[in-house]
């Protein structure tokens, strides 16, 4: 498995990681992901070690705490040392006016009781699921500084900022001296560009890593959906709850996009999802690739992504099938590439 530096810290990660969105399986939208109870957990759990995979990530969302109680039982007597730990916080946990957002308070209780919940002493990697422009800038970070300094947290990072929330609250820990943060868990795959306007060269300038959640798509580039032919029994988009929770790919779009990715899955002799999650693997920026399974053999293909790379013509193919336009003042700016280049160019 190859690892990579966690954006501009010291911190290596692996180019793969897990993300336990398939535990628990309560609600609407989470059990249209999965439903891995704790033996299947372990059993997931061991084949990424096994694989060098050591980056689990969660959220306190996740099946409403049921997530991370899973994995917490499934990492329970393995070095923790030798163990990745990712999480996030910030959407509603909870009836009170206080259970959700970025406020001090909602962050400390939000960190200790995934710390409970996870059954360890710290967070190796602690996001912000999503902006709340509800408290200052300030309360927010300084409650994180002071999270990192009493040990329950070692690297701070977010999770679908736009551009200038991301930049606003870096500036602001430069300014004050607060932990600042190093990764940026953010949606990107072949159907999914939009990352690349303005947070790609957002993280290039200022050495924020990203985490891509989502990396096929929202299930769409898992090689099972074809034109003209209905959705696969086990598919997330059977829910319409899934659908209107995640990203909208136009159908022409996405079939230009799977037909380049057939194409290059027959020249290399791998799968749908190992191509689209080979390509991500190539793109600026990018630290880690969170990859889910709902069984071993979806994992197990999944983690064949590396140890291997496209040819630099297959990824223009794929990038010419993937490519939109860009909205303004990204077009604009396409016409000055030789004064404001991107970190593609």
């Amino acid at each position: 498995m190859e690892y990579r530096y966690l954006g501009r810290s010291g911190f290596r990660v692996p180019v793969l990681s897990f993300g336990t969105g398939t535990f628990g399986g309560s609600g609407a939208l989470f059990s249209a992901w999965g439903s891995t109870d704790v033996a299947e957990a372990r059993r997931l759990v061991d084949i990424c070690l096994e694989a060098g995979l050591n980056m689990f990530d969660s959220a306190d969302v996740y099946s409403k705490g049921a997530a991370e109680s899973i994995l917490g039982e499934a990492i329970k007597g393995r070095p923790r040392d030798s163990l990745i730990i990712s999480t996030k916080a910030t959407f509603r946990f909870g009836e009170g006016e206080n259970q959700v957002g970025s406020s001090r308070y909602h962050l400390i209780n939000a960190v200790d009781a995934a710390l409970k919940r996870l059954g360890t002493d710290y967070i190796d990697l602690f996001q912000l699921h999503g902006f709340d422009a509800r408290p200052p800038v300030e309360e927010v970070l300084s409650t994180l500084d002071n999270l990192v300094k009493a040990g329950k947290i070692r690297y701070l990072g977010v999770s679908n900022f736009s551009g200038w929330h991301l930049m606003k609250s870096l500036a602001t820990a430069d300014r004050y001296g607060w932990t600042r943060y190093v990764a940026h868990q953010a949606y990107y795959s072949l159907v999914g560009r939009d990352y690349e306007w303005e947070l790609m060269p957002l993280a290039h300038d200022q050495g924020v890593g990203t985490v891509v959640w989502s990396p096929l798509g929202w299930g769409r580039l898992t090689g099972k959906l074809r034109r003209g032919q209905p959705l696969p029994e086990s598919s997330r988009l059977r829910s319409q709850t899934a659908v209107d929770s995640g990203p909208q790919v136009p159908e022409e779009y996405l079939f230009r996009v799977v037909d380049a990715l057939d194409e290059v899955a027959a020249e290399t002799g791998r799968t749908v999802p190992q191509v689209a999650l080979n390509w991500l693997l190539q793109r600026p920026t990018v630290s880690s690739v969170i990859i889910g399974a709902r069984n071993e053999e979806q994992l197990k293909q999944n983690l064949g992504a590396v140890g291997w790379n496209l040819t630099a013509a297959q990824v223009a193919r794929l990038d010419a099938a993937s490519e939109v336009q860009k909205p303004y003042p990204y077009w604009h700016q396409s016409a000055f590439k030789y004064r404001n280049p991107t970190p593609l160019d």
